[in-house]
């Protein structure tokens, strides 16, 4: 059940404010699986839908790692840090490693979990790139979106990568050595205090809110769905081989009537079940007629309203349609609010 408590938190709303106002940072470590050896690219390749043997040296790129009926077992971000050497966020190693082992074969290819010896701090909003700078040993200024470089701060050595999970424009990643975190905290706090930085110490505002509001997923909003159910086909590498394609290319082929939509809902308290925390989630009823279910809500500060996503079907509803769920109003949009 959810219940609106968001509305009025001054905590929440002024971590939400900074980073999209001006630059707010927390540390939120992801799980990193390390992959190197001569196959790791072709491995790479048959494990995820998007390419990636057309992956630059210090680039990154967002895909999805799909069973054979296609349907979504992970989402992540894959970083080539050198020809045969790349990381892996996840949030699901566990199962990464066990689905890596599965389809290995005979490939010479090593990879282990390196979370462990690995930080990572978010620091992300208008104002990122400023502070960064004042921080770090080389500038930033001219380092492109999903890219990954080596730096340091002081004499520490770092990675930075130009990407976040906030939807920013501009927003970055430090990676640093678990040992180095107090320092980092420490310059982050102190030269944040000349660009208005916050640290963001609120799970719901990272989490949910930020992502929410700029259309970005949690493996909640996609477990059990297909890339195209969702809107995540762009970039799926059609001419290569990969485990799912053989299921995917039916899929393309037919009609996608199910389909991840957003919604609204104006009124501040309300009861709402949701299939990220669990449940069925609540029923989505357009004319007296069950057409989806809802699958995340949470508040949005920016356009302060309740917002969330809903999977419903496209042939029955369509953007701007007025829905009830659990006896409110609420009006169906892109998945993108703001």
């Amino acid at each position: 059940m959810y219940k609106n408590v968001y509305k009025d938190d001054v905590t929440k709303r002024e971590q939400h404010d900074a980073v999209r106002n001006s630059v707010g940072w927390y540390r939120y470590t992801h799980q990193l699986l390390e992959v190197t050896g001569e196959d790791a690219t072709a491995l790479l390749d048959k494990i995820f839908a998007n390419p990636i043997a057309n992956l630059e040296n210090g680039r990154a790129r967002y895909t999805t790692m799909l069973n054979e009926q296609g349907n979504i077992l992970d989402d992540v971000v894959i970083f080539r840090l050198d020809e045969n050497k790349y990381w892996v966020s996840t949030l699901y190693i566990n199962k990464m490693i066990s689905w890596f082992n599965t389809n290995k074969g005979e490939s010479k290819v090593a990879y282990k979990d390196i979370t462990g010896i690995t930080e990572m701090y978010a620091v992300q909003g208008p104002k990122s790139k400023d502070l960064l700078n004042s921080i770090l040993a080389e500038k930033i200024d001219d380092q492109k979106f999903f890219s990954i470089r080596d730096n340091k701060i002081d004499d520490i050595p770092v990675k930075i990568s130009r990407a976040g999970f906030t939807g920013e424009k501009l927003g970055y990643e430090i990676y640093v050595a678990p040992e180095n975190i107090k320092l980092v905290e420490l310059k982050l706090s102190e030269q944040g205090k000349a660009f208005d930085a916050v640290q963001v110490t609120e799970f719901q505002v990272m989490v949910w809110t930020l992502p929410t509001e700029r259309g970005f997923y949690l493996m909640c909003d996609l477990a059990g769905r297909n890339p195209f159910e969702v809107g995540l086909e762009r970039g799926i590498g059609w001419d290569k081989d990969f485990i799912g394609k053989e299921a995917l290319e039916k899929i393309k082929v037919n009609d996608h009537k199910n389909q991840m939509l957003g919604f609204t809902v104006d009124l501040d308290d309300i009861h709402i079940e949701t299939r990220n925390l669990g449940s069925s989630g609540a029923p989505i009823v357009f004319e007296g007629e069950e057409v989806g279910r809802v699958s995340k809500l949470t508040y949005g500060y920016t356009i302060n309203k309740n917002i969330g996503y809903a999977f419903v079907d496209c042939t029955k509803v369509k953007v701007g349609d007025k829905v009830d769920i659990n006896g409110f109003e609420a009006i169906l949009t892109d998945k993108v609010f703001c």
